[in-house]
């Protein structure tokens, strides 16, 4: 036998020992695409005010309590207004809140914290956390799940 006759039949067995090894394999399983996100009865407590942290003892928190309403902490006040959550896309209030004595730094805090969730535009969930991008900041504001 010639060495390109061995060499073919060489090349023809090693082919069909490398197709019975590739069937034996199972195949690989795709990810299960994931499904819209539902903010729909979940609690979060604000971690990152758009790149300005959060100030200590004054707890910023957002909650989705049933389907189109939203209601949290704003640093000092309770409030409460509507959601409309469009696949990613969201707009929160208009909103209302409670009108108790709020000074200082929890003051300011509690100003820019509404004003950004009435600027609301798209939301994401990555790591756990939920991400609201706003209108005219640069950064989003960041949560924690409260649950």
């Amino acid at each position: 036998m010639s060495s390109s006759a061995k060499l073919l039949g060489l090349a023809v067995v090693l082919c069909v020992i490398f197709a019975a090894c590739d069937r034996e394999k199972k195949p690989a399983q795709a990810a299960a695409p994931a499904g819209p996100v539902t903010l729909t009865g979940t609690e979060w407590s604000l971690e990152d005010l758009a790149g300005k942290g959060v100030i200590a003892n004054a707890r910023a928190t957002l909650t989705f309590p049933e389907a189109g309403k939203v209601a949290g902490n704003g640093s000092c006040n309770r409030f409460t207004g509507t959601a409309e959550i469009n696949g990613s896309a969201i707009k929160l209030g208009p909103l209302a809140s409670t009108r108790m004595a709020c000074v200082g730094e929890a003051s300011t805090q509690e100003t820019e914290y509404l004003t950004a969730l009435e600027g609301a535009q798209r939301f994401e969930v990555k790591d756990g956390k939920l991400h609201l991008h706003v209108s005219g900041l640069d950064k989003p504001l960041v949560f924690h799940s409260a649950e």
